[in-house]
């Protein structure tokens, strides 16, 4: 079911299945891909891990466990509507049947947005509800259009770095030691997302030669940062740019036990871990 809030000149909309905004209204133009044929998705929210495990399965208390899908189960899943107030609305998942068939520990993960002046606050909160550590990764996912309007083209836009990066493609093909800017091409995505482990940046930008709108993700807890199109496809008009609590899962596989891998948060029972991002649109 989706839920809606808004400011005066901010609406944003989220739906329970997968705690996913659908919507990203900033004064009434749409900032949000919508879920077209090139890619079924609007902004996923990725839990239990990023990405995937080689064949998607790992070890837990020396057992093995199997994830069903890419990215953990969590967008895959029916939240809990968990309350609403003027500016926010926030949903709640909970260990159950499946979780623990393929996820062997009790958490509650809860997902709150906030429309605060032309910002979209993402609040990501896991709770260890269980008796012993747990270990997971959390992202986030969104698809931003691009291009924003008529009259501009996918070439017409770069992704801005806050700081000069040393970046690579999907391959680990150098783009530039020292830059900040992307140039949106299809070809830039031939090897899949461009992942930065540890940046210096804690903001990233899409943005357009020839418009002042823009959309600035802002990831001040984040050790990890992806920008990902679908490469070939002309359909596919969005950018992503995703915040990740780390690099993803896959680059833990050496390490087959999840208490192993180096990059997994670790939550002590009872305890509470947030995770928060923010999208500044323009």
């Amino acid at each position: 079911m989706l839920y809606t809030v808004k400011n005066h000149n901010l609406e944003i909309s989220a739906d329970t299945f997968g705690a996913e905004l659908h919507s990203v209204k900033f004064e009434g133009r749409e900032y949000l891909w919508q879920c077209g044929d090139a890619w079924k998705r609007y902004a996923p929210v990725l839990f239990p891990f990023v990405c995937s495990p080689k064949d998607k399965s790992y070890k837990a208390d020396g057992k093995d466990y199997k994830m069903k899908a890419n990215h953990g189960f969590a967008r895959d899943m029916e939240f809990e509507f968990a309350g609403q107030t003027g500016n926010s609305i926030e949903f709640v998942l909970k260990d159950n049947e499946d979780t623990l068939s393929q996820y062997p520990y009790n958490f509650e993960f809860t997902v709150r947005y906030t429309a605060e002046g032309n910002c979209v606050k993402v609040e990501n909160t896991v709770k260890n509800t269980g008796g012993r550590t747990m270990y997971f990764y959390v992202g986030g996912h969104p698809a931003f259009n691009c291009p924003l309007q008529e009259g501009e083209t996918f070439e017409d836009y770069y992704v801005e770095y806050e700081k000069n990066e040393k970046i690579s493609d999907g391959a680990g093909n150098p783009i530039t030691d020292c830059g900040n800017v992307l140039n949106m091409t299809r070809a830039l995505f031939d090897n899949d997302a461009i992942i930065i482990d540890k940046p210096y940046s804690k903001a990233v930008s899409l943005k357009c030669r020839s418009s002042e709108h823009s959309v600035t993700v802002k990831y001040p807890q984040s050790d990890c940062i992806a920008v990902w199109s679908p490469t070939g496809d002309d359909s596919a008009k969005f950018v992503c740019l995703e915040p990740w609590t780390s690099v993803p899962v896959y680059a833990d596989d050496e390490f087959e036990d999840i208490e192993k891998k180096p990059h997994a948060v670790s939550l002590d029972a009872g305890k509470i871990f947030s995770y928060s991002y923010t999208i500044e649109l323009r």
